[in-house]
C-alpha cells in the first residue's frame, strides 16, 4: 500500500518507510533530528495496567530501535463509553509510568468511542543525524544480537485458552515491560551496523528486512534465548495465526535445516510484542556486546552471523 504513495523529496527527510524502518527521522539542523514514529493494538493480557505498560514500552521501543531518545509522548485511545472507566484510568496509569521510566514526557493525547479497547502512544525522540540506526546495513563478518528472549506470543496465546503457567506469564510479562531503553544504552558504546526490534513479524520478518542484497545470515537455533515453556507451548500447536502468516511470508527467504525442532521453528516466526532488540556488530566485538547486554538481567545471546549472499537469504541451522 505505501509503495503506491509519491516518494518525499526532501534532503532532510532522512529515513521514511521505504524500508520498513522503525521510526521516522527528520534533520533539523547539522546535529539534531527529531525520531516521530507510533503504535497501538488491542490487550494481550487481562491485568490494565500491566497492559498500559507493555503499550507503552512497545511503542517507546521503536524509538530506541533508531538510536535515538524519546522526549515526548500522547496517547492513542479507543475504548468504549459503556465501559468502567476506572479500566481506563489503570491502562493510561501505566503507559504514563512507563513513559516516565524513559525520560519522556506524557503531553496529552486522542481518545475515541470503540466498540473495543485498544491502546498505544505516539513518540517523538531526537537523535544525531550522524548516529542513526537503521534496519538495513548489516555487513558480512558482523554477528547478530538479540536483547530479549522470543516466545511471548506463544505464550500470551496459551495463556487466552487456559493453558500458560504462572510463571510462563510472569516471564512474558517482564520481558514486555522491560523498557529496550537499557539495552539501546548498552550497544551505543559500540559501532553497530543495522538495529530494529523484534515485533509483528516476528525475529525472522525482521531479519528479512536488515539483510541487503548480498548478504546472507545464518542462525544458530540451540543460541536462540527464549522462554522455556513457550518452547513447550508450541510443541502442543498452541500456536498464532500471524505466526503462520509471517511463515507463508518468508518461505522463500528462509531454509530451516530438518534437524531444527518444530518449536524453534515456531519461535523464529511468532510475533513478539515489545520484543527486544535485534542487532548487527562486528563480529570480533560480539562477545563484548553480549557481557555488557548480560548484566541487565535478561536472556539474550549471539543467535548468528551475517556472511555473503547464499541460495537462500537466511539458513536456520
Amino acid at each position: 500500500m505505501l509503495s503506491k504513495l509519491p516518494r518525499i523529496k526532501d534532503p532532510n527527510f532522512l529515513v521514511g518507510f521505504d524500508h520498513s524502518d522503525d521510526a521516522a527521522v527528520y534533520r533539523l539542523t547539522d546535529d539534531l533530528a527529531i525520531v516521530q514514529t507510533l503504535d497501538f493494538f488491542p490487550p494481550m493480557v487481562d491485568d490494565p495496567y500491566i497492559f498500559g505498560q507493555v503499550a507503552a514500552a512497545n511503542a517507546l521501543s521503536d524509538v530506541y530501535a533508531m538510536g535515538a531518545v524519546p522526549k515526548t509522548a500522547l496517547n492513542i485511545v479507543c475504548f468504549p463509553e459503556k465501559m468502567d472507566l476506572d479500566v481506563l484510568s489503570q491502562v493510561l496509569q501505566g503507559g504514563s509510568e512507563k513513559v516516565m521510566e524513559a525520560g519522556a514526557v506524557l503531553a496529552g493525547g486522542h481518545s475515541i468511542d470503540d466498540v473495543d479497547v485498544k491502546y498505544g502512544l505516539s513518540v517523538t525522540g531526537i537523535i544525531d543525524p550522524k548516529r542513526i540506526y537503521t534496519n538495513v546495513g548489516c555487513k558480512p563478518g558482523d554477528v547478530l544480537i538479540l536483547t530479549k528472549p522470543l516466545g511471548v506470543g506463544i505464550v500470551c496465546t496459551a495463556d487466552r485458552v487456559g493453558e500458560a503457567s504462572p510463571e510462563a506469564m510472569e516471564q512474558a510479562i517482564k520481558s514486555m515491560t522491560t523498557l529496550n531503553k537499557y539495552a539501546a544504552e548498552v550497544v551505543q558504546s559500540f559501532p553497530v551496523h543495522a538495529c530494529t526490534d523484534v515485533t509483528g513479524f516476528g525475529f525472522l520478518g525482521h531479519l528479512h528486512e536488515m539483510l541487503g542484497a548480498g548478504s546472507q545470515a545464518v542462525i544458530y537455533s540451540k543460541q536462540i534465548p527464549y522462554i522455556p515453556e513457550a518452547l513447550e507451548y508450541a510443541e502442543e500447536f498452541l500456536i498464532t495465526g500471524a505466526a503462520q502468516r509471517n511463515r507463508n511470508f518468508l518461505e522463500n527467504y528462509v531454509e530451516i535445516e530438518p534437524q531444527v525442532p518444530f518449536g524453534i521453528e515456531e519461535l523464529l516466526f511468532d510475533p513478539q510484542t515489545s520484543g527486544g532488540l535485534l542487532v548487527s556488530v562486528p563480529g570480533e566485538l560480539g562477545e563484548q556486546v553480549l557481557a555488557a547486554l548480560g548484566k541487565l538481567g535478561l536472556p539474550c545471546g549471539i543467535v548468528g552471523e551475517v556472511t555473503s549472499g547464499g541460495e537462500r537469504e537466511i539458513v536456520v541451522r
